[in-house]
């Protein structure tokens, strides 16, 4: 019989999934159970088995990360080019529609998409006008979010409240923010998905367009999924129920950006005909990991209950340590780190150290350095939030659309032009008495005969410019960005690091068209542009999400960090604290230690801490526990001072020797410098030996 590369080296229940095709289908899959395996097979299968085209199978993920990892999975399966696939981020799926559609709706195609720091600096402008206190944005911001998530309206939320307090004035700055979107014809981030379900619940023939167009709908990571995407999704499914949802309830830890986990605990509700698939087998994780975490998950209620097993036996059990502040437990685990490389059991980069606030980093960062272990910390900062290359691209987004106030405002004394807060002040009052974009309402004050000369020598260069980079052909955005930053004289006083970046950023735009080119950088996320460490990863819980390494330390397993004390009087919210810490543990694929401290420095002072409430769902016979009473001085490095330069030696962390009775080795750690040379090498005879290089009589291999 034939070999069936598609199914033969999966489990049962995966080839149960991927083959079901007829009606909808729920799989919960459990950490680390191969579900973008399932996935990517499944849109293979349908191509292949059942000869659906590929264009016809909508795929939904949420990150681009992701979306791109299953381009290349499915690419080994299917010769078709993937350009013309439906498969990609909710955002990116939605904007492709809307540049299609847009205009039912009242805009034009061209539309600019706005990103987290656009929306902000809108935001706090239209805070400034209504005298509310500029501060709160970040507040308000979330909460627009909130409700876009809902699909709540400014003239619904005026009209009825949120459901949960209403607050008019937040009423009134969401009208007028949608008011200023819409003059420049800008969508935020959650606009994408709202205006798209809106495109088609008001559009029965467009909603018929795409529902004949999509035959089949893969959504991964359903338990991440807002009310404004569970409901986009039962639009397009709503034609033939032909959809596939795969996700785990015990890994939706993002209620706070809106995330309503019962999308996937009423599923089978709004489905009555689904058929439901449990994923149970762990690639990943060792047996003592996947008891330990799943002691702790299942203490939560509302959800589906799943027993994870692997055929992956280790003797090593989660270790939990309690002790006394931050530095030390910073301490015991740059020294635990430094420990099992010596030995051999890991490189630095196998190794993740997570916590739950970016506060934390601080004790562990002074430690890693102290020991000499590299690191790098994963932040939430894009590549393309750099101020630089958000100039940039606000030239861009400016050129092609110049009712973009927000662009405008970022990069009109960018470089200086001498335009001050005063001229600005007086085009914003002119504008708004004209209901006219910032840019047209400049170009008519140029032709004003009452206006200083000085106005209209500083704006009219700028309007100039922008006008003449308007009328340039422009082949790719490559092209575009070259004529940017040669008309503009951007780059005449940037440090040499920030002029390699603009230099970066048009290398990556060769060949891409404009308006694409813009919509990638867009819709890029932090995650994008990751690249693969060399040290110890540092990062947040929610950073975690979706990744593995073999050794992993949780910090701070507290009351009031983990659960974070916000957290402390909602039910609902603690059961979602509890998931964050199993999405953390199964994060590990070999080892988990975990620790906790009795006292902490939190926001300028020191503060008795309580161990978390979720050490206590552990069985003890999963985890070994361990106190320290004593607490012992830190020795840390200065967060300012550069570390001293590596000792010249003639052997380097990492090489090969050869010892007369020991045999061959790798050098683990080495001090000191000539005669002076000691090196840790962990001989596979006999283990790790000190030795001192001048009485050794080692011999290089």
């Amino acid at each position: 019989m034939a070999k069936d590369v598609l199914l033969d080296d999966l489990n049962n229940e995966q080839r149960l999934a991927i083959q079901h095709c007829d009606g909808p289908l729920l799989v919960l899959a459990g950490a680390g159970s191969g579900k973008t395996r399932v996935i990517t097979r499944k849109f293979a299968y349908l191509a292949k088995k059942k000869k659906l085209p590929p264009a016809s199978i909508f795929t939904v993920t949420f990150t681009n990360k992701a979306a791109n990892e299953m381009k290349q999975r499915i690419g080994q399966h299917i010769t078709a080019d993937n350009k013309g696939f439906w498969v990609g981020t909710f955002h990116s799926q939605c904007n492709r529609i809307l540049r299609r559609e847009i205009a039912a709706l009242g805009y034009k195609p061209d539309f600019t998409v706005y990103d987290d720091d656009d929306q902000s600096s809108l935001i706090r402008h239209i805070l400034r006008e209504f005298n509310i206190y500029e501060a709160l944005f970040k507040g308000v911001v979330s909460r627009i979010s909130m409700l876009k998530a809902q699909l709540i309206t400014p003239e619904d939320f005026l009209a009825r409240g949120d459901g949960f307090s209403f607050d008019e004035k937040l009423g009134r700055a969401y009208l007028k923010y949608q008011h200023e979107l819409k003059r420049a014809n800008a969508l935020d981030f959650d606009d994408l998905i709202m205006l798209t379900v809106k495109l088609l619940e008001e559009n029965p023939k467009i909603l018929k367009k795409y529902t004949s167009l999509f035959e089949y709908l893969l959504v991964d990571e359903f338990q991440d999924t807002n009310r404004a995407q569970y409901r986009l999704m039962q639009l397009l499914s709503s034609g033939h129920n032909n959809i596939s949802v795969v996700g785990d309830d015990d890994q939706s830890i993002y209620y706070f950006r809106g995330a309503d986990v019962s999308n996937i605990l009423n599923f089978e509700k709004d489905y009555p005909k689904a058929k439901v698939i449990k994923l149970e087998q762990n690639y990943r994780s060792t047996q003592s990991i996947l008891d330990a975490s799943g002691s702790v998950i299942a203490q939560n209620k509302d959800r589906k209950a799943k027993q994870l097993w692997t055929e992956r036996r280790s003797d090593e059990k989660v270790c939990y340590s309690l002790v006394q502040n931050e530095d030390e437990e910073a301490k015991q685990v740059a020294r635990s780190i430094k420990d099992l490389y010596l030995k051999g059991k890991c490189e630095y980069r196998d190794v993740a150290v997570l916590y739950r606030t970016n506060i934390q980093a601080r004790a562990i960062e002074d430690a890693l350095r102290a020991e000499h272990i590299p690191y790098h910390v994963i932040s939430g900062i894009s590549f393309y939030q750099r101020k630089e290359i958000k100039d940039i691209l606000s030239y861009m987004r400016l050129v092609t659309n110049s009712d973009d106030n927000v662009s405008l405002r970022r990069i009109i004394n960018s470089p200086p032009r001498g335009i001050g807060v005063s001229t600005i002040t007086k085009v914003e009052q002119e504008a708004k008495k004209q209901g006219a974009s910032m840019f047209r309402t400049m170009k008519l004050m140029l032709k004003s005969q009452s206006l200083a000369a000085s106005f209209k020598d500083k704006v009219g260069e700028f309007v100039h410019l922008i006008e003449k980079l308007a009328h340039t052909p422009h082949k790719t955005a490559a092209d575009m960005l070259k004529d940017i930053v040669e008309r503009s004289g951007y780059l005449n006083d940037l440090e040499d690091e920030r002029i390699q970046n603009v230099l970066e950023l048009v290398s990556s735009a060769e060949g891409i068209p404009v308006r694409e080119f813009l919509d990638r950088a867009a819709l890029s996320s932090a995650t994008d542009h990751l690249q693969e460490s060399k040290g110890v990863s540092l990062l947040t819980l929610h950073s975690a999400k979706g990744l593995e390494f073999p050794t992993v330390f949780i910090v701070g397993l507290e009351e009031g960090i983990l659960p974070y004390f916000k957290a402390m009087d909602s039910p609902r919210e603690i059961q979602e604290e509890r998931r964050l810490f199993y999405v953390g543990m199964t994060r590990a694929k070999d080892r988990l230690f975990l620790s906790s401290a009795r006292r902490r420095r939190l926001y300028s002072k020191i503060q008795d801490q309580e161990p978390s409430r979720f050490l206590k769902d552990i069985r003890p016979k999963d985890c070994e526990r361990v106190e320290r009473t004593c607490s012992q001085p830190v020795a840390v490095a200065a967060p300012a001072k550069a570390l001293p330069k590596a000792p010249k030696s003639l052997y380097i962390v990492g090489c090969r020797v050869k010892h007369p009775s020991w045999g061959i080795g790798v050098v683990r750690d080495c001090s000191g410098e000539g005669e002076d040379t000691k090196i840790t090498v962990n001989f596979q005879s006999v283990g790790l030996k000190r030795l001192a290089v001048k009485m050794a009589n080692l011999e290089k291999v």
